[in-house]
C-alpha cells in the first residue's frame, strides 16, 4: 500500500464524486487532508475521515474568487508548516452547442477548471520549491483529448490543464517537484448522472472494458502519482478511461 504517512495533501472541489473519493483515499494512505470546497460543502467528508481514524480538515474555497487561492495555501501553511501534494480536481460543466454557448459559460468553466488550477499550483510552488518536494495532480478529462459535441467550453478547459501541467513539469523538476494529470474517462459521477440517457449508452458502448469507471478507480491513480513510487514520473497524462481513449 502507498503509504503517504505525514504528508499534507489538499484537494480541491472535495465535497463530492471524484473530490470525495481522493479525500477518502489520500487519509487512508496517512496523508492529512486539507479538503476544500464552496462553502462549508467538504465538511461532511472531512468528519467521515475523522471518524473512521484519519486526520483532515475542511475549508471554504472558491478558487475562482481572486486572492482565495493565496489564502487557503497560507492558511494551510500556518497550521502545518508544509504541503506536500496539491490535487487540483474542482470543476463544472455548462455544456452547449458552440452556436449557443453564451460567453458567460465560457468564461465560468475557464475560470473555474483551468484558472482556478493556475492559481492553486502558482500558491503551491512557493513553499514546495522551499521544500524541494512536492506532487502536484491536476484532474483534466477524457474530452480535453478527444474532444466532444457541445462541450467546447469543457473540453478547451481540460486540454488547457494537459498543456498547462506539462510546461510547469519542466519549470519545477529540478526542485524535485512533479506535476501530473489524471484524465478520467466516464465516470460514476453526479456529473455523469444528469447526462441524457441516448448520450449516456452512446459513450458507455465505447468503453472496451465494458462499464462505466468509478470515482475510487481515479482516487487510486490519484494516489499513485502522489507516492514516492512515481518519484521518477512527471508531465504525464495517466487515462484513467477503460480504454475508450488511447
Amino acid at each position: 500500500m502507498m503509504d503517504l504517512s505525514g504528508r499534507v495533501a489538499m484537494v480541491t472541489g472535495a465535497s463530492r464524486g471524484i473530490g470525495r473519493a481522493i479525500a477518502l483515499h489520500l487519509a487512508r494512505r496517512g496523508a492529512h487532508v486539507v479538503a476544500a470546497a464552496r462553502g462549508d460543502n467538504a465538511s461532511a467528508v472531512a468528519e467521515e475521515i475523522v471518524a473512521s481514524g484519519g486526520r483532515a480538515e475542511a475549508a471554504a474555497l472558491d478558487v475562482t474568487e481572486a486572492g482565495a487561492a493565496d489564502a487557503f495555501v497560507a492558511a494551510a501553511l500556518e497550521r502545518h508548516g508544509r504541503i506536500d501534494i496539491l490535487v487540483n480536481n474542482a470543476g463544472i460543466a455548462r455544456d452547449k452547442l458552440m452556436l449557443r454557448m453564451k460567453r458567460e459559460d465560457w468564461d465560468a468553466v475557464l475560470a473555474t477548471n483551468l484558472t482556478g488550477v493556475f492559481a492553486l499550483t502558482q500558491a503551491v510552488l512557493k513553499p514546495m520549491i522551499r521544500q524541494r518536494s512536492g506532487r502536484i495532480v491536476c484532474i483534466s478529462s477524457v474530452v480535453g483529448q478527444s474532444g466532444n459535441a457541445g462541450q467546447a467550453n469543457y473540453a478547451a478547459s481540460k486540454a488547457g490543464i494537459i498543456g498547462f501541467a506539462k510546461a510547469v513539469a519542466l519549470e519545477v523538476a529540478s526542485r524535485g517537484i512533479t506535476v501530473n494529470v489524471v484524465a478520467p474517462g466516464l465516470i460514476e459521477t453526479d456529473m455523469t448522472r444528469a447526462m441524457t440517457g441516448p448520450a449516456r449508452e452512446e459513450w458507455a458502448a465505447r468503453i472496451p472494458l465494458g462499464r462505466l469507471g468509478t470515482p475510487d478507480d481515479v482516487a487510486s491513480a490519484v494516489c499513485f502519482l502522489a507516492s514516492d513510487e512515481a518519484a521518477y514520473i512527471t508531465g504525464h497524462v495517466l487515462a484513467v478511461n477503460g480504454g475508450m481513449y488511447t
